[in-house]
């Protein structure tokens, strides 16, 4: 045997090594909650982005798919679209991952994250930028057709979210523009999804839980005839289906961040 081809074995077998150990830490509580969502075209996690036990749960659900064999990909709002993880072998450093999503570390810290998706990357399984790019934002603030994209009351819902994630301090004349921008995150995002099904396989989205909403995000975007499911982390006991009608099919427990007053934080960024 060559030297080439022992080194490509041995590389082949490390692969195997690591996916097996990703295999065999899957949370037993993660893998039940699992069945009750499968089968599924798509999987849709909403995170609050600063919960640490968020982005375990991440991890988590990434290692159940993966040893499943049922990850199709990992899609993230936390990257671009137009980066990704194809072509790089499972045994890639965390550097060689971080370039080919392009990483913003200023917006998204990646120790937060390396977990789920180092996990997808030992697992072979291609990890997907979902997001609008940046370099779009300022196009489709000016775009009106993003405003017709979504029922009058589904907009008007919309606009008032984004008032109240900005504590009602973001100027009115901003309203407009700044939904525009969520809207079309959430098309990108639902575009990412929908390239990347397959028969019979599950990609997984990780997003803030605004995204991932029934009513006002991501699934606004997604056809009919795909099966999704929209599940929200959040600080509860035990798992089940949500009060509210429609939002979200699942709330999964998971522990909050440690209490910050965001608003009192947003206040002071703000120019005087």
């Amino acid at each position: 045997m060559s030297h080439r081809a022992t080194l490509q074995l041995f590389t082949l077998l490390v692969g195997a090594v690591l996916a097996v150990g990703c295999a065999s830490r899957v949370d037993v509580g993660t893998d039940q909650r699992l069945a009750a969502l499968l089968p599924a075209d798509a999987i849709l996690l909403g995170e609050q982005h600063d919960a640490p036990d968020h982005q375990r749960v991440q991890r988590d659900l990434v290692q159940a798919l993966a040893a499943r064999g049922q990850l199709a990909a990992l899609a993230l709002e936390m990257a671009e679209q137009g980066s990704d993880t194809r072509g790089l072998p499972a045994d890639a450093s965390e550097t060689q991952v971080r370039n080919a999503l392009q990483w913003n570390e200023a917006a998204w810290p990646w120790h937060a994250y390396a977990p789920a998706v180092m996990a997808a990357v030992r697992a072979g399984v291609p990890v997907l930028g979902a997001n609008l790019p940046r370099a779009q934002i300022r196009a489709r603030m000016a775009d009106p057709q993003l405003d017709t994209l979504l029922p009058g009351p589904v907009l008007k819902a919309q606009q008032q979210a984004i008032r109240l994630g900005h504590c009602g301090m973001l100027p009115e004349n901003q309203i407009t523009p700044m939904t525009r921008v969520q809207i079309a995150r959430d098309l990108a995002m639902a575009q990412t999804l929908r390239a990347a099904a397959q028969p019979g396989r599950t990609v997984l989205l990780l997003a803030g839980h605004g995204h991932v909403d029934r009513q006002l995000g991501v699934p606004q975007h997604l056809p009919s005839s795909l099966h999704i499911q929209a599940v929200v982390l959040g600080d509860v006991q035990a798992g089940g289906a949500l009060p509210s009608a429609g939002r979200f099919d699942l709330i999964w427990p998971a522990r909050p961040p440690v209490v910050k007053d965001y608003c009192a934080e947003f206040d002071t960024r703000q120019p005087r």
